[in-house]
Order: structure tokens, then C-alpha cells, then sequence
């Protein structure tokens, strides 16, 4: 019968051929196969019929292998009936959605399929049943958005094995059919194919970043590949795409986090990417997703029934499935030499080791993890049976630790004196559930002498070397600091070469801090041209000292910039300093070296000097934070027309602070109404401050009932202040269960934290019992203070 979607189509017309062929040979019904393939009835209704597009390589396969078909056959059937559909398109990196094996995506296995035994589907893997939870959703509606014609990107945010690349891969499913590419920067390494190759991605293409901490948090590459990502997502001659990445919560927090005011700032434009384009995959299935899980099992998911078996109670289905508990039962489980290693290779990346770590550091680090009678009885080849025991694979196919060859890098020949010495020997790979595990081990023991003299003794990389320099300070492991950090710097470390000039000033050596600051600068370290800038400027050299503030200032040390401008204005040259900045200001919106200088001047006294800096700044650049911060100033100085100005000048560009600085000046001033107007208006643009205000106000006032609407506004607004503050309030005024009822309000929205403070006000009362009563509902509410 000619296919009715796709016009002429004779693979198609052939590929269908085959399958209803097969389904009669077999006397099966459709549900009977859907059950049989384990796939969908649509899906299976719709690779049948006429009137549908072309199936995926995916229902493809399952279908010939539960109908006992040729697999090759039929996929190659199916690549050719896509082309002549014309759902495959070309140009650009990436191939078409239908051609990915979604393990080729570093989609986590769950086990074998369930072909027959010497049938071309014997060596597919199986994925279980997919359950949508709540972030789906959100990923739906960004894909659908793609879809629409509007370039997107979504960066999913959990921990290890929480199903954040399988939620991406079924979400993109429907732009196969769309005819939409998918490209995986990964070779020759992540980082180096995205920024080679990001300018060619063309329309309906997913750009799929799983991991993205390998190209957004490459310390060469990250800024670059996020400004291309950037630049893709605006540029409407290139569009519709859609950008999909993975990350770990840790990584998040790294990305986005404010730099304090005048350090250096390495992941800017990355912070800018993720603004408002993250999402959270929880950790664990929630009640309605077990129960969607039971219903696949019971539909005869044997991989979610078998799961279900272990992780009903905890929820932790996906990590069950990645093999995450049995990769943690093997830890726990394993002899003490493998176990020793283990603990050496989680300590070694806890403390900021890479990827890669060579045996003979791990076997020389494991040894002082034994305790004695486990070291006594060490065979002597004690060394080869822990490392085949750790590398035999868990459910998933994963192993604990498993052997890895590092890519060698491939950098023009003008770098290769640049880069850190190659490591001798074989290298392993720790497992990233055991690695997070780790890191969330609490009060973790500081590793032993052995871990220490094995790094000292194996390890090249300068980045290895620093890191766990830093790891031993903290620990107060001096000596081990000490050597380690000479290692580093011999090894080309700028941030040890750089720590150990600062160490030779301090010690009243100028020209070996010199030296060694001039080594760092040559490695690259922006810090040490600043601080070599420092000492020309001392030594009377601002001919050398001018160039070396430049230099640095260049390669973005904005406290070179300050610098600099604080050596024009000790020449006079005030004007020029400012402008300076400004230039600064405008052409890369950044106020901070702006900011830094108006604080030396406000320390010098100059609060005039200081203010009108920080004016010309923020009317630069529209910076209604800073008009607020010029506003206080102005009032701290008795200019309280002039703060009020320029408070409303803020709150005239949407400055929701500035609305609640003025509010505070009516307050201050007698006039309550005003005030109140003021905080309303902040408060419809969502600001829980100004929701707290108005709560207290409206308590103070005696409308308890119009407080209380207020504080559960602002709780659902996620900010359980408000409600905390009328609890005190009414407990002070010994309305007791008014109070409690608060508490419990609170706690209902997230803040545990409330019926703990007014518990510990009971205890503090001398109300044990009740007390006691409240500290147990805390405990309800999983608080563990």
C-alpha cells in the first residue's frame, strides 16, 4: 500500500512491508507486540500505519527483534525511507536525531535487551520504561519552543545518575520526525570540538553539552565556548536551535557565583549563559513517579520491576538503574587492599586531583589507609588482584575504577613547551557515583602520610600539584604544603610560583619575589603581573610598573585596572583615572574597578569625590544598584533631598531596592501611607522585603488577618521571614497557638527553621514540654538540628 505521509516512498512502503509481514507470520495482535517490544501501543500503531512518518532507528530495532526479523536489514530500510521523506538533512556538525544510539550520548545502560540468542538484537542495550516527573515539563516546553522556530537552551542540574541526559533524549524525540540534527562535541576532546566547531552549526540542531562542565568550565577554552553558545542562540540566520547541557550541582553553584568585589571573575560570561536557564532533576522519584514506575513494571518492564525491588523505599530508581547502589556495595563490600585504593582515589579527586590518576600514586597512597594487621597480610601480588577486582563491572556496566587512556592534547608547536609533563604508567578513573560519594562523606578524615609522599612523589600536573598544595594547608598539613608547593612551581605552577614570590616579599626578598613573580607571569598568572606592577611601583620604576598594570589589566586583572588609574591620580592626573574606568565600564559592563576606586576615595574621606565616581558609572550603564548605594551615601551625609532624588530616579528604571529605601525615608518621616504606597508597589513586583514590611505593618496595626495573607504571599514567594516575624511578634504578645500555627505555616513552605527558633524561644522560657513538642514536630518536618 503507498505511504500516505510521505508521498512515493518505496523503502518505506518496503520496511512496512516487512513489519506487518512479520506480525502476521507471528499470529500477534498489535497490543501483543507492543507488549512483546516493549514499546508503546501508539508507537507501534504508528510504525504500522500508512498514514504516519517514518519510525525511529530505535522502534525500529525492537519491533525486528521481537518479530524474529533481519535488524540490519530493516534499519538500513529505515535510514533510506528517512532520506527520501526528506527528514534527514545535511550541512553542518552532527547527524540526524534517528541515527543516535542514545548510549552514544552517554545515556547510562540498564542491561541487555531481550533478543534471542544469536539474533541481531542480542547485543542491543535495553533502556527501561521512561517515567516523566516534574522537570520534564519544563524540558518539554523548551523543546517544543525549538520546535516553534525559537532557538533555545536548557542546562538540567542534579547529581550523579539523577536521569538528567535520559530526560534530555527523550525530549528530543519529537524533532527527529521534524527532520532536526543532533551534534555531541567530543572528539579529539570536548572542549577543543565545541570551540572548533560551534560556528557551524546550522538550523534545527541540538547541540548537546552533556557534562558541560568539560566545555563551560575548560580553564583555556570555558569563556569562548560560552560567548559562541551565546552568540548561536541570537543569531537568527542560524536558528532554530537547541542547546542541551548536564551538570552537577557543584559545578552550578562554581558557575554562577558572585565574584566579591575587585577578585578576579573566570566564569562571567558562563554565569551569563545559565542565568535563568537551569533546571533541577531531583535526586529521587517522588510518589506519583513510583507509582508511573509500578505501571510500567506491571506492563512487563522487567528492568523498572527489578528496580523497584531496591529502590521503592528511597526513591533513587535512576541511580538504581545506572547502578550507582551496587557500585557502592562493592566500596563497602571490597577487600581492604581494593578498598584502600578506593579511598585513596576518592580523597585524591575530593581534594582536586584530575581525572586521570596514575597507579603508581594510588597504589603508593593506599598503603597507610591499612591498618596493621590488613598491611601484614598483603600478598605479593597484592597490587594486581586489587586493581581486577575494582575493575570488574556493577549493574550498568560500570566499574569502581577502570583503566583510561588520557587523549594525548594536540596543540600548535608554538604551546607544546606550555604543556604539563605527560604521566608515566598505567592511569585509572574513578567512578562518579563513588567520587560524589566522597564529597558528601561528612567530617572525612584527612588522608594519611602515605597519600601525601605518593603525590610528592608521582604527580606532574602543576594544577594536581596546587590543589592538593592548598588541600594540605587547609588540613594544617604545613610540611606537606610546603614541599608540595616547590614541586608545583617546579613543575610550571603559576599559582605556586606566584604564592611563594608573595612568601619572598614578605621575607624581605625583592629580587627572588621578583624572579619567581616574573616565572608565574610567564605561566600565565594575571596575579603575578599585578603584583609585579606593585613592586616596580615601589621601587620607583613607573615607566616598567605602568606596562606591567597594562599587561594584566589586558588579560582581564581588573585590579590591575584599579591600579593603575590609583597610580594617575597619585600624579594628579584625576580625570584621566576616571575616564579610565569609564571606558572600562562601557565597552565590558563592568562597574566593578569604577567601584573599587570609589571606595578608596570614600575611605580617604573624599565622599563627594566618591559619590559623583560612582554616579558617572551607573548613568553609564543604567546601574540602578549603584544609584541606590550613591542614595545612602547621600543620606548618611544629611542630604536627604539629594538620597531621595536619586532613590527615585532607580525606582523610575524598575529598581525594586530603591522603592524600599524611599519607603524607609517615609516611614522615618511620619509618613506612614506613603510608606505603605511605596511597598505595595515593590511588593506587586514580587519583592519579599517589601511583603515582610508590609506583614509587620499591617501587624503592628492590629490586622492580623491581612498580615498573615501577606507573610503566606511571601512564603510562596519562597522567603519565610515574614511568617518567622509574626510568629515572635504573637508569641511575645502570648498568643501561643496563633503562634505555633505560624511555625507550622512556615514550615510547610520549606522553613524548618522557624519552629526550631521558636521552640528554642520555649526552652529559653523555661518551657520544657512545650518545647520539647515543637523540637519533635521539627523532626517531622525532616529538621535534624
Amino acid at each position: 500500500m503507498p505511504d500516505e505521509q510521505n508521498g512515493h516512498n518505496p523503502a518505506l512502503t518496503e520496511l512496512r512491508s516487512r513489519l506487518t509481514g512479520g506480525l502476521a507470520r507471528a499470529r500477534l495482535n498489535q497490543t501483543q507486540l507492543a507488549a512483546r517490544a516493549e514499546l508503546g501501543r501508539t508507537t507501534v500503531s504508528e510504525a504500522l500505519s500508512s498514514k504516519k512518518p517514518v519510525p525511529s532507528r530505535e522502534t525500529v530495532a525492537a519491533l525486528a527483534g521481537a518479530l524474529k526479523l533481519p535488524v540490519q536489514e530493516l534499519l538500513v530500510l529505515q535510514r533510506t525511507a528517512a532520506e527520501e521523506s526528506g527528514t534527514v538533512t545535511t550541512g553542518g556538525p552532527g547527524r540526524p536525531i534517528g541515527q543516535w544510539d542514545p548510549h552514544d550520548l552517554e545515556v547510562h545502560p540498564a542491561g541487555q535487551g531481550g533478543g534471542a540468542a544469536g539474533s541481531d538484537t542480542a547485543a542491543v542495550r535495553a533502556l527501561p520504561g521512561y517515567v516523566a516527573r516534574e522537570h520534564y515539563r519544563v524540558l518539554g516546553d523548551a523543546v517544543r519552543d525549538a520546535a516553534a522556530g525559537h532557538s533555545r537552551i536548557l542546562v538540567l542540574v542534579g547529581g550523579s545518575s539523577t536521569g538528567k541526559t535520559r530526560a534530555c533524549w527523550e525530549a528530543v524525540q519529537p524533532l527527529e520526525e521534524k527532520g532536526w540534527r543532533l551534534w555531541h562535541p567530543f572528539h579529539p576532546g570536548r572542549a577543543e570540538a565545541a570551540l572548533e566547531n560551534l560556528h557551524r552549526v546550522g538550523p534545527r540542531t541540538v547541540v548537546w553539552l552533556n557534562e558541560a562542565q568539560h566545555y563551560l568550565g575548560d580553564p583555556v577554552s570555558g569563556e569562548r565556548i560560552a560567548a559562541a553558545v551565546h552568540h548561536l542562540l541570537i543569531s537568527r540566520e542560524r536558528g532554530p536551535v537547541l542547546v542541551l547541557g548536564t551538570l552537577w550541582p557543584e559545578y552550578e553553584k562554581q558557575y554562577t557565583a558572585l565574584p566579591r568585589p575587585g577578585a578576579e571573575d573566570p566564569y562571567s560570561r558562563t554565569r551569563e549563559l545559565l542565568a535563568g536557564r537551569t533546571l533541577t532533576v531531583p535526586d529521587a522519584f517522588d510518589a506519583p513517579a513510583l507509582a508511573a514506575a509500578a505501571d510500567l513494571a506491571e506492563s512487563g518492564d522487567r528492568l523498572m520491576a527489578d528496580a523497584l525491588t531496591r529502590a521503592r523505599t528511597d526513591g533513587h530508581m535512576t541511580q538504581d538503574l545506572a547502578g550507582a547502589p551496587q557500585l557502592l556495595s562493592r566500596y563497602q563490600n571490597a577487600s581492604p587492599a581494593a578498598k584502600a585504593v578506593l579511598e585513596a582515589a576518592m580523597d585524591a579527586r575530593r581534594l582536586g586531583v584530575g581525572l586521570h590518576l596514575p597507579q603508581a600514586f594510588l597504589t603508593d597512597a593506599a598503603i597507610d589507609y591499612l591498618d596493621q594487621s590488613d598491611y601484614d597480610q598483603l600478598t605479593d601480588d597484592w597490587v594486581e588482584l586489587a586493581y581486577a577486582e575494582l575493575a570488574r563491572l556493577v549493574h550498568g556496566k560500570q566499574a569502581p575504577l577502570r583503566r583510561t587512556t588520557p587523549r594525548p592534547p594536540r596543540r600548535p608547536p608554538a604551546t607544546a613547551a606550555t604543556e604539563a609533563p605527560a604521566t608515566a604508567g598505567p592511569q585509572f578513573r574513578l567512578a562518579d557515583y563513588l567520587e560524589q560519594h566522597g564529597r558528601a562523606a561528612p567530617r572525612r578524615p584527612c588522608p594519611p602520610n602515605s597519600f601525601w609522599l605518593a603525590a610528592l612523589t608521582h604527580l606532574t600536573h602543576p594544577d594536581d600539584l596546587h590543589n592538593l598544595t592548598e588541600a594540605a594547608e587547609n588540613s594544617h598539613r604545613l610540611q606537606w604544603a610546603h614541599h608540595l608547593r616547590h614541586r608545583a612551581a617546579d613543575h610550571g605552577s603559576p599559582h605556586a610560583l606566584y604564592r611563594l614570590a608573595v612568601m619572598r616579599e614578605k621575607a624581605g626578598d625583592q629580587e627572588g619575589a621578583e624572579a619567581l613573580a616574573r616565572q608565574a607571569a610567564d605561566h600565565g598568572s594575571t596575579e603575578a603581573l599585578y603584583c609585579l606592577a606593585g613592586m616596580r611601583e615601589e621601587a620607583g620604576d613607573r615607566e616598567a610598573a605602568e606596562a606591567l598594570f597594562r599587561q594584566a589589566a589586558a588579560h582581564g586583572n581588573t585590579l590591575a585596572l584599579v591600579g593603575l588609574a590609583e597610580m594617575w591620580e597619585k600624579t594628579g592626573d584625576r580625570e584621566g583615572a576616571e575616564a579610565l574606568l569609564l571606558r572600562h565600564a562601557a565597552d565590558h559592563g563592568n562597574n566593578v574597578p569604577l567601584y573599587v576606586l570609589a571606595l578608596t576615595r570614600e575611605r580617604a574621606g573624599d565622599q563627594e569625590g566618591a559619590a559623583a565616581l560612582l554616579l558617572r558609572g551607573a548613568a553609564a550603564q543604567g546601574d540602578t544598584a549603584t544609584m541606590c548605594r550613591v542614595a545612602v551615601m547621600r543620606e548618611k551625609a544629611g542630604d536627604r533631598e539629594g538620597a531621595e532624588a536619586l532613590f527615585r530616579q532607580a525606582a523610575d528604571q524598575g529598581s525594586t531596592v530603591a522603592l524600599l529605601g524611599l519607603a524607609e525615608m517615609r516611614e522615618e518621616a511620619g509618613d506612614q501611607e506613603g510608606a505603605e504606597a511605596l511597598l505595595w508597589r515593590a511588593a506587586d513586583d514580587g519583592d519579599t522585603v517589601a511583603l515582610y514590611r508590609l506583614a509587620v505593618m499591617r501587624e503592628k496595626a492590629g490586622d492580623q488577618e491581612g498580615a498573615e495573607a501577606l507573610a503566606r504571599q511571601a512564603a510562596d514567594h519562597g522567603s519565610t521571614e515574614a511568617l518567622y516575624r509574626l510568629a515572635e511578634m504573637r508569641e511575645e504578645a502570648g498568643e501561643r497557638e496563633s503562634a505555633e500555627a505560624l511555625a507550622r505555616q512556615a514550615a510547610d513552605h520549606g522553613g524548618i527553621e522557624v519552629l526550631y527558633r521558636l521552640a528554642l524561644m520555649r526552652e529559653e522560657a523555661g518551657e520544657r514540654e512545650s518545647a520539647e513538642a515543637l523540637f519533635r514536630q521539627v523532626a517531622d518536618h525532616g529538621g535534624t538540628k
